[in-house]
């Protein structure tokens, strides 16, 4: 009977973890986010650069705002097809954990060497951003990010990082 109920005990904590996993699915590693990857390497088509600090001031030229969003020359761009944890109404702790990581990684991978933007089928979004597809050697830095677990493919929603 002792054997049965371990068994029984075992299963259920088994079942358990499976249903919180199909339902939430697979938790995050180290709070979100995987090792960083290596920069991709830039080729001759890469011909824009600048040095990129956190947004702090009013003085907006080349500067990263969050995870997905950045100010180059002056244009406020908005990295497409990526979404990534809020910093500035996040809806918890781990948000705005993953937020900052996030940011100071789009800071990284901006400043590691030259870079090249695209524009997607639309020029601009709702709030005036330029929608760009950013790359560098071919490869495309929010698909870097989303592969470190810090954005997610732009479903047309926000999603829950919390």
């Amino acid at each position: 009977m002792r054997t049965t109920g371990y068994i029984i005990l075992v299963l259920s904590v088994f079942l358990i973890g499976f249903g919180v996993t199909l339902r939430y699915g697979v938790p995050f590693v180290e709070d979100g986010a995987a090792q960083p990857l290596a920069a991709p390497a830039a080729s001759a088509s890469d011909t824009l650069s600048g040095h990129f600090t956190n947004c702090d001031g009013p003085q907006r030229v080349n500067c990263v705002v969050d995870g997905d969003t950045f100010w180059f020359a002056g244009d406020k761009i908005r990295i497409l097809d990526i979404n990534t944890p809020e910093t500035s109404s996040p809806q918890c702790d781990r948000e705005y954990a993953l937020g900052v990581q996030a940011t100071e990684r789009l800071t990284e991978l901006l400043n590691a060497g030259p870079f090249s933007m695209e524009s997607g089928p639309e020029d601009t979004d709702r709030y005036g951003r330029l929608l760009r597809r950013v790359t560098r050697g071919g490869r495309n830095l929010g698909e870097v990010l989303i592969d470190e677990g810090l954005a997610e493919r732009w479903r047309g929603y926000k999603g829950n990082w919390c």
